[in-house]
């Protein structure tokens, strides 16, 4: 017993200290200074996004009023006078988003709780990548699709001069399908995540498949869920394309889902085009507007983190 102990005393003792076996291994130390490196780069990016906003918004603001941008109701920067009241464009984004988040919670939550609880293992493999592809389509694709299938459609349920061309509803609804995917998998993820010994002790007291889902694996994976329909409204308040494609260029504060309006990240890209000299105070509004889109994407974002750390399961 005695030489086994000593023996493994000399075994340790002749093992080279931390650090030497660290400078024994040079190639660590550069793949440690790459990663460093895309960090930084990740950080300084974000605090370039911040700063060419800010200091671009805060000449907008020098030659308007922060209280009329925030609190107006009349968007008009080709007008005389000019009017920067961005609760139009405001409200047309927070409008899509609504009819996109109405489409993509039932059907998203319902897919991941399909492939969670339900779908077989050779149906799960095939279904998921099936469903996330629909992720990897151009966005642009979705715009073209929500004007010149979906509007027809609804042009023929509501009635021809009920609908206009360009509409919240459509883009909305095509906005709504594209953003399933992200929720549909990321609360998947969360379900699968659920301890196999929560489901097996509800099988035991008698529940059923849907019980077990809706009132053990829901409620555990409430976290990542709420993540995931967080993070596809995200998704959705900074989409551009279709909402530029399909909803239109009118900057309407309504509710009306059937009428032409404009969303934050559509005006933005028209005004993109070159229509607004550089310099001029319709073209610093696009900085301004994009402060507010970045102040309410990191407000959601913060949200999302606060909502998992607060009603986290952890499982031993």
């Amino acid at each position: 017993m005695t030489s086994v102990t000593t023996t493994s005393r000399q075994a340790e003792g002749q093992r080279p200290p931390l650090d030497l076996r660290r400078r024994s291994r040079p190639g660590e130390r550069v793949i440690e200074a790459t990663l460093m490196l895309c960090g930084l780069v990740s950080v300084l990016t974000t605090v370039a996004i911040v700063y060419t906003l800010v200091s671009n918004g805060l000449d907008f603001f020098r030659d308007f009023s922060a209280k009329d941008f925030f609190t107006g109701t009349t968007w008009q920067p080709k007008g005389a006078p000019q009017l920067f009241g961005v609760l139009p464009l405001l409200g047309g984004t927070l409008l899509v988003s609504a009819v996109a988040l109405v489409v993509a919670l039932p059907l998203g939550l319902g897919a991941a709780t399909y492939l969670s609880e339900y779908a077989r293992p050779r149906a799960r493999r095939f279904l998921k990548p099936l469903l996330e592809l629909l992720a990897g389509i151009p966005t642009v694709v979705y715009g073209y699709f929500a004007l010149r299938t979906v509007t027809p459609v609804l042009k023929g349920i509501f009635g021809e001069d009920q609908v206009s061309i360009f509409n919240a509803l459509s883009a909305g609804l095509v906005m709504g399908i594209m953003i399933i995917p992200t929720i549909a998998s990321l609360s998947e993820d969360a379900m699968r995540a659920v301890p196999q010994a929560l489901r097996e002790g509800a099988f035991g007291l008698g529940s059923g498949r849907r019980r077990v889902a809706t009132r053990v694996v829901i409620p555990a994976a409430l976290s990542g869920i709420a993540a995931s329909v967080i993070l596809g409204i995200s998704r959705a308040v900074g989409e551009t394309m279709i909402v530029a494609v399909a909803a239109g260029s009118t900057p309407n504060l309504t509710v009306d889902v059937r009428e032409s309006i404009q969303t934050m990240t559509g005006y933005i890209a028209q005004v993109a085009l070159g229509d607004s000299q550089q310099g001029t105070v319709d073209y610093q509004s696009i900085f301004a507007v994009g402060f507010t889109l970045f102040v309410m994407t990191l407000a959601l974002n913060l949200l999302s983190q606060r909502f998992v750390r607060r009603f986290r399961q952890v499982y031993q």
